[in-house]
């Protein structure tokens, strides 16, 4: 699930060794893997690189502004130069940060399907496309590949695009990240803006909602903000369970509800868990959400996992052996995204290196994706176990108020490794330590980040603690 605008691309190189495009695609791969899907999408969704230089090793990529500049090298720098050199076997020294907008961007062809120079296996990769409303034009009901898991969610999304406001209003869509909720919500998008001409539709996270909010009340500008989100014929809203703990941002995404409720304006809402789950939220809130259809999307069973690689290699008119897909399929069981990183892997492994794959070469380059038992078992208690374990100190210190540097730093390290290693939330992470607010885990997790790629000494206990999670 690559995000990459249609103007983006620049490819100065000429080497087919180091395709900019190809590589950055790949990498953002890994790095969606890496990051949560709010903070992939905030500040990669407008990068590109410009330049690679083989000889030094050192990459330019563009960014859209000096805060997101600073940001990438703040934050970000380290997860870039590990997902580059996964991509191009640690050849990458050095990255470069250069403001660029998108009409400097030199445009390429107007074709988007790229071919290989060999031809032996007679495969493309496909760059893919965000349309001027912000759908990606790959997430359609077409390519959805429907199994035992996603059946109901699948059908659900169908029918409502046939009867608008009046079969299942809202559709509540939830399961774990990376399973197809994203990709439902913009088929519904697309279909509806194809085949029923003149509706409104908007699409958002709910991390957007919020900071329009915000930025409504700090304008004076609640007229414009309420004509903007009631004044749409369809609203589709991804993430919802990060209105957890903003009580004024959830009054008015409930009025906003009601009035488009009443004019049966159609409403899609997506979360990783049932409304009945979201016990942070408000009552009124929660029996909303279960007004229409509530279906949720599974991990795909082997059959389907392997129909999904089968898919996405027909998609990008990548040949690959059935018995490498069905390794693959039986290996990797998280979730449909690390299924496709590992094939864009494997595509790159084969750009940079003209190997036809083997299973041995499909074991090495995919092993970074493969399912780990100890892994699937991690739990908040596991992490603040090995936290505590490590600085020697106890659960009790780690979930207590004590602002000693000895305790506060494990427990912002907790903080920290339930954000990367769990994909919790905020909130989330805030009742699993004490019930703290969502804005001390927002702070403890870039501190922490921040502090890992200047002390060595602190990375170093990090990646020890991994260890002892993983071991």
């Amino acid at each position: 699930m690559i995000l990459v605008d249609k103007k983006r691309i620049c490819y100065i190189a000429d080497t087919p060794m180091l395709d900019p495009q190809k590589i950055w695609q790949s990498a953002l791969g890994e790095l969606e893997l890496m990051l949560s899907k709010a903070n992939f999408t905030t500040w990669f969704q407008n990068t590109f690189i410009i330049t690679i230089a083989e000889d030094t090793g050192e990459v330019a990529i563009a960014v859209p502004n000096a805060f997101t500049k600073s940001w990438m090298e703040q934050r970000y720098n380290a997860y870039i130069m590990k997902a580059l050199n996964n991509v191009c076997q640690d050849k990458i020294k050095r990255i470069l940060y250069q403001i660029q907008t998108a009409r400097q961007v030199i445009k390429p062809p107007d074709a988007t399907i790229y071919p290989l120079s060999n031809p032996k296996l007679g495969g493309v990769i496909v760059q893919e496309k965000v349309d001027e409303f912000g759908f990606n034009r790959r997430y359609t009901f077409d390519n959805f590949v429907v199994g035992s898991g996603n059946e109901l969610a699948y059908s659900a999304s169908r029918a409502i695009c046939e009867e608008l406001g009046t079969r299942y209003n809202p559709l509540f869509l939830y399961g774990d990240v990376g399973l197809g909720k994203t990709h439902l919500m913009h088929a519904i998008g697309q279909f509806i803006r194809r085949n029923h001409a003149g509706k409104k539709v908007l699409s958002l996270n709910f991390e957007r909602f919020t900071n329009d909010y915000v930025s409504a009340a700090r304008s004076g500008g609640f007229d414009a903000f309420r004509a903007t989100y009631r004044g749409v014929d369809v609203l589709l809203v991804d993430d919802v369970q990060f209105m957890i703990d903003k009580e004024k941002t959830q009054d008015e995404f409930f009025h906003t509800f009601e009035e488009l409720h009443r004019k049966n304006k159609q409403m899609v809402i997506t979360s990783d868990r049932p409304p009945k789950a979201l016990v942070e939220l408000q009552d009124r809130m929660i029996s909303r959400f279960e007004w229409g259809m509530i279906a949720d999307i599974k991990m795909p069973d082997v059959e389907t996992r392997i129909a999904i690689l089968e898919s996405k290699c027909k998609e990008k008119q990548f040949t690959l052996e059935r018995e490498l897909v069905v390794y693959i399929a039986e290996s990797i069981k998280n979730n449909i995204r690390e299924l496709e990183g590992a094939l864009n892997k494997i595509i790159a492994w084969y750009e940079l290196s003209r190997k036809t794959p083997t299973i041995n070469s499909v074991k090495d380059v995919v092993a970074s994706f493969l399912a780990d038992p100890s892994k699937r078992a991690l739990t908040p208690k596991r992490v603040m176990e090995a936290v505590a374990e490590f600085y020697s100190v106890s659960l009790d210190d780690i979930l207590g108020i004590c602002r000693k540097r000895e305790f506060v730093v494990p427990r912002q390290i907790t903080m920290y490794l339930m954000r990367q290693e769990l994909d919790f939330s905020f909130p989330t992470i805030g009742l699993h330590l004490g019930g703290r607010d969502h804005t001390t885990v927002m702070y403890a997790c870039d501190k922490i980040g921040g502090m890992l790629e200047s002390e060595e000494r602190l990375r170093l206990e990090v990646e020890n603690i991994k260890q002892r999670l993983y071991g």
